[in-house]
């Protein structure tokens, strides 16, 4: 079996699609019934917590899986090198930029919906700027006075492209015999092989160092977990059979996800603690063949259905960068200054998402795809002569390369 050398439009396509459903995550949690989050609407829904937990297990596994296949293209095209370099400019230019311009506003409302502070973003600014810790709860981070906010992604994969480069290079050194294993794996191994260190991380680490903390240091837990989707991305592209196999797999898939999400509802939801011998450890398992049935379902049906060159797909792998640096900006903004209208609780959420939307089109498309100096700080390829003379979304889409100002993942 030979490497594939090809990039995947099913790979991009699931990018744009993942951080599409980020986007509305994010809104989504403005409006879920006792979920915390930095700005909250009035408006709040237990119904939506259902919804909220069909994807919330697998959203972020799902990016990362996403952002090491991708990586493995990247990696192949520009060797170590030139690969670091890049990721090093996509990664952390943004990040810092994000920080200092973009992620502000986030912790200025948030601290005005704690009563911490007075209106004056001016004021704000001065004093978030001086980089002193904040009374405490004031907004996310606040503990250290400037935060990363939704941006935190962008650090934890700069962790993993470095950490990958090693790996890399030791795979090659095994790849005939790592080859011909993943070219002949069947579907028990594919199903529950990924299970064994996912479910080990949550006996023995999960309960050292707790989940997410979005802060990198000291995050072991979520730095297995997410370094080994990485990983996974990274070996499934690098042959073809594994992706046959999951396009005749898809049926069952498609059955077999949402059963696994329904044994958890009845874990979490319906079973009291203690109801049975070996109840937490079987809830455990659950929960991680949960994460990876969806994911295994989400990439078979995208293989079955995506991997063509749709032709909006090249506009869309560039757009999505800038959309998923702006966005909860724009959203926590907007549910904030609508909050004291009485626009009820289907207006509402219907104009946030319409205000998201224009507002990260209008900025990426007029603003941040047309000046050199943006598209840098927004993470994109520098723009070539040829594209400032026609910077056109159909232009654009016509174009051959995919990678030309992709987003984080790539």
């Amino acid at each position: 079996m030979e490497k594939v050398t090809e990039r995947r439009h099913d790979i991009d396509a699931l990018r744009v699609l993942a951080f599409a459903l980020l986007i509305l995550y994010h809104q989504g949690m403005a409006y879920v019934a006792e979920w915390g989050w930095h700005v909250k609407s009035v408006h709040q829904s237990e119904a939506l917590q259902l919804a909220m937990l069909a994807v919330n297990q697998w959203r972020m596994p799902l990016l990362f899986l996403i952002s090491g296949a991708a990586t493995y293209f990247l990696f192949r095209k520009l060797g170590s090198g030139r690969f670091l370099m890049r990721r090093l400019r996509q990664l952390l230019i943004p990040l810092v930029f994000g920080m200092l311009v973009i992620v502000p506003p986030q912790a200025y409302y948030e601290a005005l919906s704690n009563g911490v502070i007075e209106p004056g973003y001016l004021n704000f600014l001065w004093d978030y700027f001086s980089f002193r810790p904040w009374p405490a709860d004031s907004f996310a981070g606040s503990h250290i006075g400037i935060t990363w906010n939704h941006l935190w992604y962008l650090p934890y994969l700069l962790c993993y492209t470095l950490a990958v480069i090693p790996v890399a290079w030791l795979l090659q050194t095994v790849w005939g015999s790592l080859e011909s294993w993943v070219s002949g794996i069947q579907a028990w191994q594919l199903l529950l092989l990924p299970l064994l260190p996912l479910t080990l991380y949550g006996l023995y680490l999960f309960p050292l160092f707790g989940g997410i903390n979005h802060s990198v240091v000291g995050d072991w837990y979520t730095h297995a977990q997410f370094f080994t989707f990485f990983l996974i991305g990274y070996l499934l592209v690098s042959v073809e059979a594994p992706w046959g196999l999951l396009k005749r797999l898809r049926i069952y898939l498609l059955v077999a996800a949402p059963l696994s999400f329904g044994l958890y509802l009845l874990f979490n939801r319906v079973l009291e603690d203690g109801s049975f011998a070996g109840q937490t450890r079987i809830n455990l398992i659950i929960i991680y063949a949960n994460r990876w049935l969806w994911l295994l379902a989400v990439l078979a049906w995208g293989y079955h259905y995506l991997n063509r060159p749709f032709t909006w797909l090249p506009y869309a792998t560039e757009a999505v960068y800038p959309w998923y640096i702006l966005h909860q900006t724009i959203t926590v903004t907007a549910i904030f200054e609508l909050g004291s209208l009485p626009l009820g609780p289907v207006i509402e959420p219907l104009l946030v998402f319409t205000i998201t939307v224009v507002g990260c089109l209008i900025i990426h498309e007029l603003l941040v795809r047309r000046q050199p100096l943006l598209r840098v700080l927004f993470g994109l390829k520098p723009m070539k002569p040829s594209s400032a003379r026609n910077t056109s979304p159909q232009a654009q889409s016509a174009s051959p390369h995919l990678d030309s100002g992709s987003p984080p993942s790539t």
